[in-house]
C-alpha cells in the first residue's frame, strides 16, 4: 500500500453522461472502486423469495491499467466548483470524480498515478494476483489451443499422408526467432539448414511459415516479415527456394470451372437475398474485387485459354503503402524485387502503419471526450474525418483478397508488412475468418487468436501500453491552487489527448456551476456499473473492499538477453513507449464485428463476446495478452502464474453464444452455407456498442454533408442509415469503386503504385501506374486507374506529388 496516498474518500460526486450521483471512492492495489446506493428503491427478490425494496448498493471498478488518460483540474477556493479527476479509459469508459476537498483530488491523483505508471515491471499487474471464484476456477484455458493440435486438424502431423508440409523444431528453444512460435510449419522439402540461411534475409528472421492450409485445394498462407533487401538489391536464394517450395506444395488438381467451390457472386450469398442495400454503381463499372482480379490475373504470364481457377496466382502480398516499402528499403530493408521470384506476383496493399492508425483513433476519442460531463451525441461529421471506418475498410478488403486468392484462384499468399506482426496478424487472421466456419466458433476463434497474433509475436505490451505512461497524466490550474507543475507532458500524446480544450473546459464548468447541481436527483434507473458488470465475481455479489492481494512471486523476466531490438527494448524501456502503442488488436475485433454485423448467422459468438475480449486485452486481469511473444510468456511462466483470459468466456459461455447462429454446416449447393464468407465492406459501420454510444447515436447520416473536393452529395447506395469508409451516407451513384489494392508487380510487369524498378535509382519517384516493366496495354492500365490506382492514389489529389518533406517524414514513421 506504499503507493496509496488515501485509501477510501467520501462525498465523492461521479459525473457521467451527464447524470451525477454521489459515493465513497476506494483505492485497492490494482482497482478504483466507486460505490454508492441510487435513490431510487427497485424491487429485489430474497433468497426466501419475498420481495425486498431495499436499497442495493451499486459499483464502477476501474482497472488502473485500462486508463488512458488521467487529468486533475485544480479550481482556486473563491470560484466554488470542486476539483476533479476526469479519466479517459480504453475500453471507451469516460467519468469525471469531483471532490470537495482539493487535497484529497490530487491525493488520489498521485495514488492513481503510482499505482498506473510506476510500476516498472509487467509481473505486478493484477493478472498475477488474481484468484476468481468457481465456476472459472474449474476451467483451463491455457490447454484450449495446441499447436500441434490445430495442425493435425488442417491434415499437417507426422502420422497423416505427407501434403507437402513438416513441423520444424528449429525454433524450440527460440534460439532461431525470438518472436516466432517454438513450432514452424514449413514444406517437406526444405531442411533445417536451408531455414537457417533463409532466415537471415528476414528481418529477425521471421522467415515464410504456414499460418493456414486450405482444406479443399490445399493452398496455403504463409506469413512474414520483410527481405533485407537494401538499396544495393540483396538477395537470398535460399529464401526464393523456400518461397518457391512453398508456392509447389499444391498441384493442379482443381474442381472444374462449374464446381460449387465457385461463389455465384462475389458477396456472400447471406447478401441477396431480396431487401438486401447494394450500392448504386454503374453497370458498365465492374465491382473493386473484379477488377483486382483481373489485375493480378493479367500480369500473369500465363498464355493460352483461361479456366477459372484453373491457373494459380500465387500471391506476395506486401501491406504496405508503396512509399513505405521504399522508406525501408533506404535503411536495409524492403521489398521483394521481383526479378528474383518470377513464380509470383506481387500486390501491394494501402494499409497505414500503427502511427496513423493511432492518431485515427485519437480524432475519435476527441469527438468522445466529453462524454463523462455531457450526454451530446458525438459530432457526426468529425467522426466521419477520423478515417477509422477507412481503415477498417482497408484491412477487411484486403483480407477479402487474400481469401478469394486461396478459395477461387486456387493459389498461395504470402503475406507480410514490416515486422509481420501487426498488418500481418490482422489480414491473416481476418483471411482464415472468412475461409474457415470452424474459426466462425467460439472455441475456433480462441485458436485464431492464440495461433495468429499470440503464437506469431504480436507485440500486445508495446501496442496495448500495460504499464502506462506519465505523459498520460496532466495537472490544469496547479498555480491556482498554490503548487508548481512539475509535470512536463501536459500535452495530447498517445491513444487520446492528457490535455482539456478550451471548449471543454467550458462545457464542464457550466456543467458543474449548474445551479442545484449537487442537489439533483438521480432518478436514472440505470446503473453506473457496465452492464456486463466487468471484474466482479461470478455470482455478481460485491466483493470485500477489505481484502488484500496476495503478493506476486517474483517473476524470471520478461526477456532474456538478445540481439534483437526488440528484447533490448523490452529491458531498458520497463514503462510505455508511447509512440509503439496503436490499436491493432482492436481493429482486428472491429473488423470481425463488421463481419458478425453482415453475416448475423455465420458466427458462434456474439458481439458482446468481442467487445468483452476487448475490455480485457486492457484490463490486465488474466495473462493471455501480458508480454510481446511466445518466448517471454515461457520465460515467465505466465501459464502457471495467472490465469486464461479463455476461463472469463467459457465459464460464461451461455453469454457470449449468438441465438442466430445456423450451426456452421457446409454446403456449397445450398445460398448461405457456403465455406467462403467475404465482406460487404460498402456496408461498414460504426461499432456504436464498444464506443458506449447507441446506434442511432453513431450510425445515422449527416444532412447535406459532402466529401471535399467532389461537390456531390452523400446519397444512396449500400445502407443509407451508415457512413462508408469514405465519410458519406452510402456511396455516389456515379462514384467509381475504390480498392486497398495499390499495385501490382510482377518480374515482366508493373501497374499501379510500384516502388523503382531495378537501375532506377533510389532517387526517382514511385512507379506511375504506365507499365514501366515493359509496358501493359493501355486497356488495362485504364482498367486499372478505375481501382485508385496510380498517380492520384500515390501521390495525392491531383497531379500533386508528395513534397521531399512529407516523404521524408513518411519514412521517419514507418522505420519507428
Amino acid at each position: 500500500m506504499e503507493r496509496t496516498r488515501i485509501a477510501r474518500v467520501d462525498d465523492v460526486k461521479l459525473v457521467r453522461r451527464g447524470d451525477q450521483v454521489e459515493g465513497t471512492l476506494h483505492l485497492t492495489p490494482h482497482h478504483l472502486i466507486f460505490c454508492h446506493t441510487p435513490p431510487t428503491v427497485e424491487a429485489v427478490k430474497e433468497p426466501n423469495g419475498h420481495l425486498s425494496h431495499k436499497p442495493q448498493p451499486r459499483e464502477l471498478w476501474i482497472t488502473y491499467p485500462i486508463i488512458q488518460t488521467c487529468h486533475l483540474r485544480l479550481v482556486h477556493p473563491s470560484s466554488h466548483l470542486p476539483s476533479s479527476i476526469r479519466l479517459r479509459c480504453r475500453d471507451f469508459t469516460f467519468v469525471c470524480f469531483c471532490f470537495s476537498n482539493e487535497r484529497q483530488a490530487r491525493d488520489v491523483y498521485d495514488s492513481i498515478k503510482a499505482w498506473t505508471c510506476k510500476l516498472g515491471r509487467v509481473d505486478k499487474l493484477y493478472a498475477f494476483t488474481y484468484q476468481p471464484q468457481s465456476p472459472e476456477k474449474e476451467i483451463n484455458g491455457w490447454d484450449l489451443y495446441n499447436a500441434k493440435r490445430e495442425w493435425r486438424r488442417l491434415g499437417i502431423s507426422e502420422k497423416d499422408p505427407d501434403k507437402g508440409w513438416r513441423i520444424s523444431t528449429i525454433n524450440t528453444d527460440y534460439s532461431f526467432s525470438a518472436t516466432y512460435p517454438a513450432l514452424l510449419v514449413v514444406p517437406s522439402a526444405i531442411s533445417d539448414n536451408t531455414l537457417n540461411y533463409a532466415g537471415r534475409y528476414r528481418s529477425r528472421a521471421r522467415l515464410p511459415v504456414l499460418a493456414y492450409l486450405h482444406p479443399v485445394n490445399n493452398c496455403s498462407i504463409t506469413r512474414s516479415s520483410q527481405p533485407l533487401v537494401g538499396v544495393r538489391g540483396n538477395r537470398s536464394i535460399q529464401d526464393e527456394k523456400l518461397l518457391l517450395a512453398i508456392f509447389s506444395t499444391s498441384h493442379s488438381t482443381l474442381p472444374p470451372p462449374d464446381s460449387s467451390s465457385r461463389p455465384r457472386s462475389r458477396q456472400s450469398p447471406q447478401s441477396s437475398s431480396s431487401g438486401s442495400p447494394t450500392r448504386d454503381i454503374p453497370p458498365n463499372l465492374p465491382d473493386p474485387e473484379t477488377l483486382e482480379d483481373q489485375m493480378i490475373s493479367r500480369t500473369s504470364s500465363e498464355d493460352g485459354p483461361k479456366v477459372y481457377g484453373a491457373q494459380q496466382h500465387n500471391l506476395i502480398v506486401d501491406a504496405r503503402p508503396t512509399v513505405n516499402a521504399l522508406a525501408m528499403q533506404a535503411v536495409g530493408l524492403g521489398s521483394e524485387n521481383m526479378d528474383n521470384y518470377r513464380f509470383a506476383t506481387k500486390a501491394y496493399l494501402g494499409i497505414d502503419n500503427i502511427h496513423v492508425m493511432r492518431d485515427s483513433l485519437n480524432k475519435v476519442i476527441d469527438t468522445l471526450k466529453d462524454s463523462d460531463v455531457t450526454s451530446i451525441a458525438p459530432n457526426r461529421e468529425a467522426l466521419a474525418k477520423s478515417g477509422w471506418l477507412k481503415h477498417i475498410t482497408g484491412v477487411l478488403e484486403g483480407a477479402s483478397l487474400i481469401a478469394r486468392q486461396v478459395a477461387l484462384q486456387h493459389s498461395h499468399v504470402l503475406i507480410h508488412c514490416s515486422d509481420g506482426w501487426d498488418r500481418t496478424s490482422q489480414l491473416s487472421a481476418l483471411s482464415q475468418l472468412c475461409l474457415d466456419p470452424y474459426y466462425r466458433t467460439l472455441e475456433g476463434f480462441i485458436v485464431l487468436v492464440e495461433k495468429d497474433w499470440l503464437s506469431f509475436g504480436h507485440m500486445f505490451n508495446h501496442r496495448s501500453g500495460f504499464l502506462s505512461s506519465e505523459k498520460w497524466f496532466s495537472i490544469e490550474n496547479e498555480r491556482i491552487s498554490g503548487n508548481s507543475s512539475n509535470d512536463p507532458h501536459n500535452h495530447r500524446t498517445g491513444l487520446g489527448s492528457t490535455s482539456t480544450s478550451g471548449a471543454g473546459h467550458a462545457l464542464e464548468n457550466a456543467f458543474l456551476s449548474a445551479k442545484g447541481f449537487f442537489n439533483k436527483d438521480n432518478n436514472s434507473r440505470e446503473s453506473f456499473v457496465d452492464s456486463d458488470g466487468e471484474l466482479q465475481p461470478y455470482d455478481q455479489s460485491s466483493p470485500s473492499l477489505n481484502t488484500t492481494n496476495k503478493k506476486a512471486s517474483t517473476s524470471k523476466g520478461s526477456s532474456t538477453k538478445d540481439s534483437t531490438t526488440i528484447d533490448k527494448t523490452s529491458q531498458s524501456h520497463p514503462t510505455t513507449k508511447v509512440k509503439e502503442t496503436s490499436p491493432i488488436f482492436h481493429q482486428f475485433l472491429d473488423a470481425t464485428y463488421q463481419l458478425l454485423h453482415q453475416h448475423p448467422t455465420r458466427f458462434e459468438f456474439n458481439e458482446r463476446f468481442l467487445r468483452r475480449l476487448l475490455y480485457h486485452l486492457y484490463s490486465c486481469q488474466y495473462g493471455t495478452f501480458l508480454y510481446n511473444s511466445e518466448r517471454e510468456r515461457v520465460e515467465a511462466n505466465v501459464r502457471s502464474r495467472t490465469r486464461s483470459v479463455w476461463d472469463y468466456f467459457l465459464s460464461r459461455r451461455e453469454m457470449f453464444l449468438n441465438k442466430d447462429y445456423d450451426g456452421g454446416g457446409v454446403d456449397d449447393h445450398i445460398r448461405g452455407k457456403e465455406r467462403l464468407l467475404l465482406p460487404r465492406t460498402e456496408e461498414v459501420r460504426w461499432w456504436s456498442e464498444v464506443f458506449g454510444r447507441g446506434d442511432g447515436e453513431m450510425n445515422v447520416p449527416m444532412p447535406n454533408y459532402t466529401t471535399s473536393g467532389t461537390g456531390n452529395a452523400a446519397a444512396g447506395g449500400g445502407d443509407k442509415n451508415l457512413y462508408n469508409a469514405n465519410g458519406k451516407a452510402g456511396a455516389s451513384a456515379q462514384s467509381l469503386p475504390q480498392s486497398v489494392l495499390a499495385g501490382v508487380e510482377t518480374a515482366e510487369q508493373a501497374v499501379g503504385a510500384v516502388p523503382p524498378v531495378k537501375g532506377s535509382g533510389m532517387g526517382s519517384s514511385l512507379g506511375d501506374g504506365e507499365g514501366e516493366k515493359g509496358g501493359m496495354g493501355k486497356q488495362f492500365v485504364d482498367g486499372m486507374k478505375g481501382l485508385g490506382i496510380g498517380k492520384g492514389m500515390v501521390m495525392g489529389s491531383g497531379s500533386r506529388r508528395k513534397s521531399p518533406g512529407r516523404l521524408e517524414r513518411e519514412m521517419e514513421v514507418e522505420m519507428q
